[in-house]
């Protein structure tokens, strides 16, 4: 079920709110979590939305979605409610801000969050310089960000570092999980021979590459090279390197001197599963912070960034 409210109050959206549970049942019971989507205008909402419901299968939350658009003329509020198979295991409410109201989004908020239940904040597009300084990102124990959709790819690491608190994390580090979990299992098979030195190569100006580089020398604290092309992990030892890399059918390839190349099929992992799996841990990412320490090493060192 979507209700539309043009031209409505936070009173009247949480008026109607109450009214559905009462007619309903209670839309709220077993939410695990608020999830406070940040949007600016012309970022693209609809696909955070869609990408909150399809999280919500494996954490069912209140969603709230802030859509902050034009500064210009009177203050003005349109609301959306989504209930039911509409807003899968959640509850969707929309609120449409612009005029001087886009400029309050943590007092729109406020009366829409849940008694007792953790707050995440996401910015689906451009985050703010200092997200735990925001007075959006003061209200969350866990803000997600995302690198990828900075407007100076060449420095962003660099910023969020500078800014870095607990509770801090990026979907770029979310889209590498797979490859971290390829990369360990590689490292503990036989022979354990030390590794030497390490080569990350992949596109430049790439934060997931740059944060895998840094995940890499941070963990094995080993001399790490950044280098621009094709993806490749190549973990350097005395008897030869051990190899990740990707084949033309997009499965992931290990390869180690003197056995058979192994090969996994990568799944297809959406933003939906990106969210799912941010959402999975409320307490601060120190593996993360360390990457991103490891990262802006490596790039003060005169890597590619």
């Amino acid at each position: 079920m979507i209700i539309e409210m043009p031209e409505t109050s936070t009173n009247d959206v949480a008026k109607k709110m109450v009214e559905i549970r009462e007619s309903g049942g209670a839309i709220s019971l077993g939410r695990v979590l608020t999830l406070v989507v940040v949007a600016e205008h012309g970022e693209p909402t609809e696909a955070a939305v869609e990408a909150a419901i399809g999280a919500s299968s494996e954490h069912p939350s209140r969603v709230i979605v802030l859509a902050c658009g034009s500064r210009k003329g009177e203050s003005l509020l349109n609301a959306q409610i989504r209930v039911g198979g509409d807003a899968g295991a959640s509850e969707v409410v929309i609120l449409s801000m612009s005029g001087p109201l886009a400029d309050q989004p943590h007092s729109v908020v406020t009366p829409f969050l849940l008694p007792d239940c953790p707050i995440v904040v996401w910015w689906p597009g451009a985050a703010p310089e200092d997200p735990s300084a925001d007075p959006m990102g003061r209200i969350g124990r866990r803000r997600i960000l995302d690198a990828s959709k900075s407007t100076h790819p060449e420095s962003v690491l660099e910023r969020r570092l500078a800014t870095y608190s607990p509770g801090d994390s990026d979907l770029a580090w979310t889209q590498i999980t797979h490859w971290r979990a390829l990369l360990a299992s590689a490292i503990d098979r036989p022979p354990h021979t030390p590794i030497q030195s390490v080569v990350v190569t992949g596109p430049a100006q790439s934060p997931g590459i740059e944060l895998l580089a840094g995940w890499l020398y941070s963990a094995l604290g080993v001399p790490t090279t950044r280098s621009i092309g094709s993806f490749e992990v190549r973990l350097l030892r005395d008897h030869g390197a051990t190899v990740l890399s990707i084949d033309q059918n997009g499965n992931a390839v290990i390869s180690v001197p003197g056995k058979p190349d192994g090969r996994v099929a990568m799944t297809n992992r959406d933003l939906p599963v990106y969210l799912a799996e941010e959402l999975r841990r409320l307490d601060t990412d120190e593996v993360f912070e360390q990457a991103l320490r490891g990262a802006v090493e490596l790039s003060q060192q005169g890597q590619p960034a």
